[in-house]
């Protein structure tokens, strides 16, 4: 089977637009049809139906697209192990990150440059569960997500930290004084959180269910300061972990660690496989040193 008229197929398949794939890989989109007509008399079967500008896989298609996402993957990291063996301190490493966890990082991406300055890094933003898939359909070597990961991509995971998650509002709005409260002392209260599509959020619900209530949700955003802004306005009580209560929690707030569960906000590094690159484990490393996975504060 012609492994670039596959790619060629995945990749339309993928976009659901001949079009798109043809930008995505700098061809002509008589090209990209060439190519899936092509493996379509290789295979012996037809795999897409053209409903106007919508695209739907037959039968036989669905089991190529699934077999083809999973052969270019392995042709992807045979690529890197092949690259691996040649070279030790010089290469390149993407590396997937949702855009919050980055403000971590900043000690580490100089620490990395300064130790490895011919190994060429790149920071990938995405959200953690997009970043999740990247990494197994082998797009990305490694990754950073919110655990838990999920299950169903059968990835390798290693938490960065583990931080307790806090409880931020407007002055006033907790017993003076008070360091902690517990999870179902929200029960009735206006909340500020982050979109579902967080992880954060999803622990949250399911938290929240555990400890039979359903909450009161005032509003969601996915930028973490717009949290903070809404909670010191007094619309709702912003859920936050430790790290961004220290650093976005400026003026007159309230902050009261969650107990009864404490809940664990735990960003993490994911990767498919076994195989690491000499790159990827020179990253891994430099993060252990300095992050180390902190016990979490009280």
């Amino acid at each position: 089977m012609d492994l670039r008229s596959l790619r060629y197929f995945v990749e339309t398949v993928r976009l659901n637009s001949f079009t798109q794939a043809a930008e995505s890989l700098h061809v002509t989109q008589s090209t990209i049809s060439k190519m899936v007509k092509q493996l379509e008399l290789e295979v012996g079967a037809q795999l897409l139906l053209r409903e106007g500008r919508k695209l739907t896989l037959t039968d036989t298609g669905q089991v190529v697209y699934a077999r083809g996402v999973e052969m270019l993957a392995t042709m992807r990291q045979l690529a890197v192990e092949v690259h691996d063996t040649q070279t030790v301190e010089r290469g390149h490493l993407t590396v997937g990150i949702p855009p919050m966890i980055n403000l971590l990082f900043t000690p580490v991406l100089k620490a990395f440059r300064q130790r490895h300055p011919n190994i060429t890094l790149t920071l990938q933003e995405d959200a953690g569960q997009a970043i999740e898939r990247q990494v197994a359909h082998g797009e990305l070597e490694i990754g950073m997500t919110v655990l838990p990961a999920d299950p169903a991509l059968g990835l390798q995971s290693s938490p960065i930290a583990s931080y307790p998650v806090w409880a931020l509002a407007a002055q006033g709005t907790f017993q003076q004084n008070r360091a902690t409260l517990k999870l179902k002392a929200l029960a009735n209260t206006p909340l500020v959180l982050l979109k579902d599509d967080f992880a954060m959020t999803r622990t949250l619900r399911s938290a929240f269910a555990a400890a039979g209530f359903e909450p009161v949700i005032a509003a969601q955003s996915s930028q973490w300061d717009w949290l903070v802004a809404m909670a010191s306005a007094g619309m709702g009580v912003a859920l936050l972990p430790e790290p961004f209560i220290h650093r976005l929690a400026i003026g007159h707030l309230d902050k009261v660690k969650l107990t009864d569960p404490e809940l664990l906000w735990q960003p993490a590094h994911v990767w498919r496989g076994n195989y690491l690159s000499h790159a990827a484990r020179a990253w891994l490393d430099l993060c252990d040193e300095l992050l180390s996975a902190p016990a979490v504060r009280e």
